[in-house]
């Protein structure tokens, strides 16, 4: 009896290509967005959240997650969309955000989780040059997939430009 080869990388397909990540994307007034699954720690439904005095609109407040205070950021606020009422659909992405000194997990506010896609290099474009008159820095790119754009996010510029500044300085910490 023959013992099984083991196979080698190329002979193996795990559904996505190496030059493809995966992203989770969600809805944000009716557009699609979409953030690297990789720093997706867990997807929860809306609940209360302990509010921070001094703080802009877009941070909603802290929660408890399991022995961590999670700071919680409405991301429609964030990019000056109307607010609306939180509802069913309404969900927070805990994600992992990496900063300049340390990592720090936050939690966005958005309004539907939609779908999980492999966006490779190959479909990514470059977000458009709006001349500074719009900060475009968190944006990685843009993807068409099924007949639909999606704005692929650098989590780590978005919650991290100027935001963990106001937490920092309304919780007290360095």
């Amino acid at each position: 009896m023959n013992a099984p080869q083991p196979l080698g990388m190329d002979e193996v397909d795990i559904g996505i290509n190496a030059d493809e990540d995966q992203h989770l994307t969600f809805i944000l007034e009716g557009e699609e967005y979409g953030v690297d699954i990789l720093r997706v720690q867990e997807i929860k439904g809306w609940d209360r959240v302990t509010p921070i005095p001094n703080t802009p609109d877009y941070i909603r407040g802290v929660i408890n997650l399991r022995g961590t205070i999670v700071p919680i950021i409405d991301l429609r606020l964030r990019f000056d969309m109307p607010a609306v009422e939180y509802g069913p659909m309404t969900v927070v992405i805990v994600l992992r955000v990496v900063g300049e000194d340390r990592e720090r997990i936050m939690g966005i506010v958005v309004d539907a989780v939609s779908d999980v896609h492999n966006i490779g290099v190959d479909i990514l474009r470059p977000a458009p040059d709006f001349g500074g008159a719009l900060s475009i820095d968190f944006v990685k790119g843009l993807a068409s997939i099924d007949e639909k754009m999606v704005i692929v996010l650098d989590i780590d510029h978005l919650l991290t430009d100027g935001v963990l500044n106001n937490l920092d300085n309304a919780t007290g910490n360095a």
